[in-house]
């Protein structure tokens, strides 16, 4: 399995597997997205769902109460200190059945207490990414939706998988908005 290069990664996103895709960094005055030499800087959209305790409800992955987030359509959002609100990527991705991806925060936010945490996008996996982005810190953390808030970086393996997520019929294939936990 091979760490992929911008040149690969632009190659594919002229089939698909990236929609927007932006072919260079973009740095002025935001947190930079798009291609770099081994990865592509995703972006945030603009639809967070910012955790709440109002409901004083138990996190259960397997009966997940949806009353525990705020919606918020915004540029900005504020993630409470200590909390974690979940987003999902401007870019939609089509991943290659011969592909795996592994997504890292990117180093702005990291240095500000801010982890963002994405599975991997497993073969032929295809959608918005939901991502969870978390404030470790004790203080308010402003999130800028439209800017760079991870990196994927593609790994390419010497043959197809045997079983790909399509073949799974994954339950979170096709997703286009912010996709809370199921079962």
């Amino acid at each position: 399995m091979a760490i992929k290069s911008d040149r690969w990664i632009k190659k594919m996103a002229a089939k698909g597997m990236i929609e927007p895709f932006v072919e260079s960094q973009v740095r002025d005055d935001v947190v930079s997205y798009g291609l770099s030499s081994y990865g592509y800087d995703i972006r945030v959209a603009d639809e967070f769902k910012v955790f709440t305790n109002i409901n004083n409800t138990v996190i259960d992955p397997k009966a997940f109460d949806p009353r525990s987030f705020i919606d918020i359509q915004s540029d900005l959002c504020i993630v409470p200190p200590n909390s974690f609100a979940l987003a999902r990527t401007v870019e939609y991705f089509r991943i290659p059945r011969d592909v795996l991806t592994v997504c890292l925060g990117k180093s702005t936010y990291a240095r500000c207490g801010i982890i963002v945490n994405v599975t991997p996008f497993e073969p032929e996996w295809e959608g918005t990414a939901t991502l969870e982005i978390s404030n470790t810190t004790p203080l308010p953390a402003k999130i800028y939706a439209n800017e760079g808030i991870a990196q994927v970086l593609f790994f390419q393996s010497d043959e197809s998988c045997e079983v790909s997520y399509g073949d799974k019929k994954g339950k979170y294939q096709s997703q286009l908005e912010v996709t809370l936990p199921r079962i």
